[in-house]
């Protein structure tokens, strides 16, 4: 007995030191370089953004104070859902591409096939228009300088930011994630103190709920309009979800990095909502200004703090609002890069995609990436923007239809794990709630993607140019999934012959009990120096 204990003792330090140090890399594996830190922030900075920043001013206009928060706490019930989905499927399998491969073997491999392509352009256009975002940022400042310079000097700094190692994306995110946390933990404080009379020579208490047509303004028409707002500011959590391929150690950092962001980006999202609806009349005209280069001067947080006094608070927020603008680019960087390379290495792309540098980073991916952006950045130069406005709208549907990817392989997922016969109790990460959770937020993402061009319905005569932008995101999925059902013959895959554990933690550990000398690092196959 002691002989064992001493012996389990030896093999939990070296697990512990495999914890810490890095990981060996094998040419042609991405490295798993990403901490507890990195993956939390990676996250939490995911989320919170120019829609935060911005777009939640447009939602207290449209709702009111009272509607917008009912509107953000029920996207942060969905938003919740969905991680809690996520992190049980990315515990369990964390591979890089995440839920798109997800799609692939939980559902069907024409679903994931569609989802991987609609994802991956979704944030390519996210990028380009991070890119027109930043140009106009920085000549708020330098108003005589052209715009377009400044927003290729942030590709550059996007691209240098991934092109060496996976580890610069993850301290680049951590810093850019921590500006805007601490900017929204300061607004939310400065904040209360305003509300309560303690900066700003005024005590707002609930004044603002009690107007002509506060607390809900708009009525039911417009929470739901809110509700399309606040998800799409939602929209980057799942960030986490593709980074667990390149986690340190996924059964530790993915839960961790799952339980803590959920609880901040309610906190964080409700705190600033609330915060925002005691201080700011829902029908102050400057809210419907949010637009172009003076957009900083009208943000909601820029607005509190100017109530408190805080008259550099303008070139404050735009300076943390460029760092959001950075931070996204960089984000979608990263994402369109890992999912190209899952998609080349499962067959669905060029195997050009697959090959990676020295450091891991899939360099092919990244170029193409980076092209593509730059081409749709500079459609908006283009005509009246019609094209790229178009874009946008396609773009920002398509992160709802990933949300739903995920709902829908974590429900699936669940189902073939008990049909198999394996115990709940060994899954390192379960999700609360199941299956009322992943159902639930599934009819939420209904009701934003089919309620987000209702406008198209309510005016007169009917608007096609509205409901086709609004929708056409839609058939797109629907043909890239069809396309790919036809030529492939793929089918729905029965729950017993849904691949479980090829590449799970699960397999990997079975793989170390052959070999108790060995500890293999989590993304490669056992080495002269193991044995």
């Amino acid at each position: 007995m002691k002989i064992n204990s001493l012996w389990q003792r030896i093999r939990n330090s070296r697990e512990d030191e495999n914890d810490i140090l890095p990981a060996p890399h094998v040419e042609g594996q991405l490295h798993r370089n990403l901490k507890e830190r990195h993956m939390t922030m990676i996250a939490l900075g995911g989320t919170i953004g120019t829609g935060l920043f911005l777009a939640s001013g447009q939602a207290l206009a449209s709702s009111g104070p009272a509607g917008v928060l009912v509107s953000y706490v029920i996207v942060s019930i969905m938003v919740y859902f969905v991680m809690t989905s996520l992190g049980e499927l990315a515990t369990h399998l964390p591979i890089s591409g995440s839920f798109n491969t997800y799609g692939s073997r939980f559902v069907d491999e024409a679903f994931g096939f569609a989802l991987s392509y609609n994802y991956y352009f979704s944030w390519v256009v996210t990028i380009a228009g991070e890119l027109v975002a930043a140009g106009i940022l920085v000549q708020f400042w330098l108003p005589h300088v052209p715009s377009v310079l400044w927003s290729f000097a942030g590709m550059a700094i996007m691209v240098a930011l991934n092109a060496f190692s996976v580890k610069g994306y993850g301290e680049a995110e951590y810093w850019f994630a921590l500006t805007k946390v601490l900017a929204v933990v300061v607004f939310i404080v400065i904040g209360i103190v305003v509300a309560c009379g303690g900066m700003g020579h005024h005590t707002y208490g609930f004044e603002n709920w009690k107007i002509p047509g506060a607390p809900f303004f708009n009525g039911a028409a417009g929470v739901v309009t809110t509700f399309i707002i606040s998800g799409f500011s939602f929209q980057g959590t799942e960030a986490v979800g593709i980074a667990a391929g390149e986690s340190a150690n996924p059964r530790r950092d993915v839960p961790r990095a799952m339980n803590q962001v959920i609880w901040r980006i309610i906190l964080f999202f409700i705190g600033t909502i609330i915060v925002m609806g005691l201080i700011i009349r829902y029908d102050d005209p400057r809210l419907s200004n949010i637009h172009g280069v003076q957009s900083v001067a009208v943000s909601p947080f820029t607005l509190v703090f100017l109530s408190a006094g805080w008259t550099p608070a303008v070139h404050i927020m735009n300076a943390v609002i460029l760092t959001t603008v950075l931070s996204a680019g960089n984000s979608g960087l990263y994402l369109c890069t890992r999912i190209l390379w899952t998609l080349a290495m499962e067959g669905k792309a060029p195997q050009l995609f697959c090959r990676l540098t020295k450091g891991g980073i899939p360099i092919w991916c990244l170029a193409l990436t980076t092209v593509l952006a730059t081409i749709f950045f500079g459609l908006s130069f283009i005509g009246n923007q019609i094209v790229y406005q178009w874009l946008v709208n396609l773009s920002g549907v398509m992160g709802f239809i990933a949300w739903f990817g995920i709902a829908l392989s974590h429900w699936r997922f669940r189902r073939a794990y008990i049909a198999q016969g394996y115990a709940l109790e060994d899954l390192p990460y379960k999700a609360l709630f199941y299956p009322f959770g992943p159902i639930f937020a599934s009819i939420l993402i209904f009701v934003a993607v089919f309620g987000q061009g209702y406008t198209a319905f309510t005016t007169h005569p009917f608007n096609f140019n509205s409901f086709l932008s609004a929708y056409i995101s839609i058939p797109v999925f629907l043909i890239l999934f069809g396309i790919y059902k036809f030529v492939k013959k793929t089918r729905f895959v029965p729950l017993r012959e849904i691949d479980l554990m090829t590449g799970s933690l699960r397999e990997r550990e079975e793989q170390q009990k052959v070999h108790p000398y060995i500890v293999v690092a989590a993304d490669r196959a056992p080495t002269d120096i193991d044995l």
